[in-house]
């Protein structure tokens, strides 16, 4: 492992084959137990390095073997292929399934949750470097939009009711936010500023039946891989010891609608 200082509030973090192939470290690991110890991070989406060999692209590809029950072997199969995932070995063992694929290292990423989940916590996963090959093709990612707060307060139950209708939240009612945090996910392909923190304005004229109770879905919680893994490239998870957010890169919104267009 390799740790470069770029400036006094940026590091840049650097696997060798031999950490991947020896699993001596975990990004999610390193981020967790810096947390534990009063650090405060801001953490891009994780890249492999990319090398050019005789001409080509080329990017680090890893053996991968999963053992599931044999009833989840099609889910599990299913979520490798999405990620240029190869089936190179099948054997069923009595109820349980050994699946074994060739696999590009950025498609292993957030993989394991993915594939505990599917499986029900009963696959057991495991992966080493194998070589560089010819780059594989991109890897579908999440294509809907980011929900961005416009502003800094307290986000209140009264907005997040009347903005359900245009995505999922990641915050609860009466959680403090800033402007540029993401907080939900976009029913479009296009990124939305909302204001989560407008409360319901208070008056003296009552009226019988107009307040309707707010129904509110709860919203969706993330662990840090599957945060890593859900970014975009103009996205960081803010990781601090009392909590972790994802935000944008940029969190002026005319900032960042001046950068798009550059």
């Amino acid at each position: 492992m390799k740790l470069e200082k770029l400036s006094d509030t940026q590091i840049r973090c650097t696997l060798s084959k031999e950490d991947l192939s020896q699993r001596q470290l975990h990004l999610s690991v390193l981020i967790e137990t810096m947390r534990r110890e009063g650090y405060e991070l801001q953490v891009g989406q994780p890249k492999v390095i990319v090398k050019e060999i005789d001409g080509k692209k080329c990017e680090p590809i890893e053996e991968m073997t999963v053992d599931c029950p044999q009833e989840y072997s099609g889910t599990v199969i299913e979520l490798a292929t999405k990620r240029k995932g190869t089936l190179t070995n099948m054997e069923t063992n009595g109820d349980r399934t050994r699946l074994e694929f060739t696999i590009p290292s950025r498609g292993i990423i957030g993989l394991r949750t993915n594939v505990l989940t599917a499986s029900a916590g009963e696959a057991i996963m495991a992966h080493r470097f194998k070589e560089y090959q010819p780059y594989k093709g991109e890897i579908e990612r999440r294509t809907n939009g980011s929900m961005i707060a416009m502003e800094s307060g307290t986000a209140f139950a009264y907005a997040i009711d009347k903005l359900q209708d245009r995505g999922k939240f990641f915050i609860f009612p009466q959680e403090e936010v800033y402007a540029g945090q993401v907080v939900g996910e976009h029913s479009h392909d296009n990124d939305l500023v909302i204001n989560v923190t407008k409360s319901k304005k208070l008056t003296n004229m009552r009226a019988s039946g107009s307040d309707d109770k707010a129904r509110l879905i709860p919203p969706v919680q993330f662990s840090l891989e599957e945060a890593l893994e859900y970014i975009k490239e103009d996205e960081y998870v803010e990781v601090t010891p009392k909590s972790m957010r994802m935000r944008k890169v940029i969190l002026d919104e005319l900032e960042r609608k001046r950068a798009n267009k550059n």
